[in-house]
């Protein structure tokens, strides 16, 4: 059996009082694209500044590429690209002067970082703008550029914290695109994303954080079929009676309550089993106003096991050594 590239065990880690990551365990395999999905302030950046040696390892175990990140950082900085959550482009240097001096300093031959950086501005299509300097690009147009910096050395895993954020929608499924040709030349992915899209569309597993926990793990179809077949929403006028007889039902698997109506997850086909509700509901009198019928999707799964829907609330502390790398 294959060892896994990137293996933690009871990862804590603690800002004073505040626990970020609160004893987490996972694996990543080789030439997978693996997500961490959860909303800002879930753990996910504290817990990829670890594997990547810009924070101690405080409690636990961690390896990435073989190498363990307190024993061996450098061994484990050299397996590994990063693109941070923000920009840290020198803004007066050009998408070739980034790529030269980033392979520059990773004493790169020259004839070797020379057709790197041809293939990688090929690859992220930055031909055309390799004389251009980083302040005039686009936001797109950066990120695209720090993915080919990440990339130079030709890691064995890459690392994206919240790429995307801040993207247009077309960008952001364009800079997909360019994510999956990546891992279809061998790299594994390492994604962080509070996007449930993001995280649906290009995962081939997903741990889904939250409070600093992994509370669930699977790929996109796992986790929603998890679920059951389909959902039901309904907005009806009497919500008591509606779930009374949604619980009674056996096709019925869970019921949610929502502010504005019951989300009931179904046993079987919607289209067969909708109409048998209707009907029941008909008998006790009960009006239905509003009904939805569709498939599972990832935010119907983040909020059926952390009940509430996934939103931004405020972003972990960070650490002096975080701050001053995302400056550089």
């Amino acid at each position: 059996m294959t060892e896994p590239i990137i293996s933690v065990k009871e990862l804590f880690h603690q800002y004073g009082d505040f626990t970020a990551v609160d004893g987490i365990s996972f694996e990543v395999s080789e030439g997978e694209i693996f997500s961490f999905l959860g909303p800002n302030g879930a753990g996910k950046s504290t817990a990829i500044n670890v594997l990547i040696t810009l924070l101690p390892l405080q409690q636990g175990s961690a390896t990435v590429a073989g190498f363990d990140v307190v024993k061996d950082p450098e061994q484990v900085r050299e397996s590994i690209g990063i693109v941070f959550q923000d920009v840290t482009l020198d803004r007066d240097m050009t998408c070739r002067e980034i790529l030269e001096f980033h392979g520059n300093l990773y004493k790169m031959p020259n004839a070797e970082r020379k057709d790197r950086i041809e293939e990688l501005l090929a690859l992220v299509q930055l031909e055309n703008k390799q004389d251009t300097r980083t302040k005039n690009l686009s936001g797109g147009m950066k990120r695209r550029l720090e993915i080919a910096r990440g990339l130079m050395t030709r890691p064995k895993v890459l690392f994206l914290d919240e790429p995307t954020i801040g993207l247009d929608p077309q960008t952001r499924l364009r800079m997909w695109e360019y994510i999956k040709a990546v891992n279809r030349e061998g790299t594994t992915i390492f994604l962080t994303t509070h996007y449930m899209d993001e995280a649906d569309h290009l995962s081939d597993r997903i741990s889904i954080i939250d409070k600093g926990q992994i509370i669930a793990t699977g790929t996109p179809s796992e986790l929603k079929n998890t679920l059951g077949e389909d959902l039901i929403y309904l907005e009806t006028s009497d919500g008591d009676g509606t779930r009374k007889i949604l619980s009674g039902m056996e096709m019925v698997k869970h019921i949610t309550q929502k502010p504005t109506g019951i989300v009931a997850m179904l046993n079987g086909d919607g289209t067969k089993i909708l109409p048998m509700i209707i009907e029941a509901l008909s008998r006790e009198g009960i009006r239905v106003s509003t009904v939805n019928l569709k498939k599972p999707s990832m935010d119907d799964v983040f909020v059926h096991y952390t009940g509430r829907e996934l939103r931004d609330e405020g972003a972990e502390k960070p650490s002096m050594a975080v701050t001053r790398a995302g400056r550089r």
